[in-house]
């Protein structure tokens, strides 16, 4: 398995040379069997853009599974030129919440907020939903589950093929459920689902522990919750990922020599176009 990180800030792009070490567009992570060309894209925020360079020439065919609907992980779908293009065939699924999943795109993705519909992009596009279940998309086998954010209900998802497993939990806030050991979240049940003995687990790393307490409500987590959920987990290498928009990139390197100066497991911080193999 191959993981290309296409984008992996949180919130919102951060353009500028303070922040174009570590990269600047919003959470987008594609995945591939080993040779071949990515297949499973987990989330849809600006970095999809990126993908269409790993791309080159060739249109996208295959599935687009989004976390949750906010705009930092969707609004990279009306930019995606190697799926918007007449031989693309791309299936959309979003967390099932009583509505249809184009009905959901649709609700930002529309005049007079944008341009186009969903349906109006090019090529063979379908949209569904799924819910907190096990499930086989591309090859890989995905088990899903409800994590506690803020506006909307979030997944996390562990993708599996026969090379190996990863855990992706962008947006998480574990503190909502409490505190944990550590002050910085409960290790409840779907994310000891998820992370259990995965070979990569690229998580949710926007605050600091210091920030948490002012920043509390806002559906994010503290870079040490990973590293302990690691730990606790078997999970064996840890990518910070979901940066905090404002953070730049001499800040990130002093926040990951912190944390991983005191972790028990490899620790990295995720990088815009850098790849990750299991």
């Amino acid at each position: 398995m191959r993981l290309y990180l296409c984008g992996v800030r949180g919130s919102s792009p951060s353009p500028g040379a303070e922040y174009a070490q570590t990269g600047g567009h919003t959470s987008c992570v594609a995945l591939a069997h080993d040779g071949e060309a990515p297949q499973l894209v987990l989330d849809a925020g600006t970095g999809l853009r990126v993908l269409t360079d790993v791309l080159g020439d060739r249109p996208f065919r295959g599935t687009i599974v989004i976390s949750h609907l906010h705009w930092d992980h969707m609004m990279g779908l009306p930019f995606f030129a190697a799926g918007d293009r007449p031989d693309a065939d791309v299936r959309v699924l979003v967390p099932e919440q009583g509505i249809g999943a184009e009905a959901l795109l649709s609700r930002a993705m529309s005049p007079p907020s944008f341009p186009i519909t969903p349906s109006l992009l090019r090529g063979r596009w379908s949209f569904e939903t799924y819910d907190a279940e096990d499930f086989e998309v591309e090859g890989f086998d995905v088990t899903a589950r409800e994590v506690p954010h803020t506006g909307g209900r979030t997944m996390g998802v562990r993708v599996a093929d026969a090379s190996g497993a990863m855990a992706y939990v962008p947006d998480h806030a574990p503190h909502q459920i409490g505190p944990g050991e550590r002050g910085v979240g409960e290790l409840h049940d779907a994310a000891r689902d998820l992370a259990t003995d995965v070979d990569v687990l690229v998580h949710d790393a926007q605050y600091t522990k210091e920030e948490l307490p002012a920043r509390a409500d806002r559906g994010h987590a503290a870079a040490d919750y990973p590293v302990e959920l690691a730990e606790r987990c078997g999970a064996r290498r840890v990518v910070l990922f979901h940066h905090d928009p404002f953070r730049t990139d001499a800040q990130l390197s002093v926040l990951h020599a912190d944390v991983a100066g005191r972790a028990r497991v490899r620790v990295d911080v995720a990088v815009e176009g850098s790849i990750v193999d299991i």
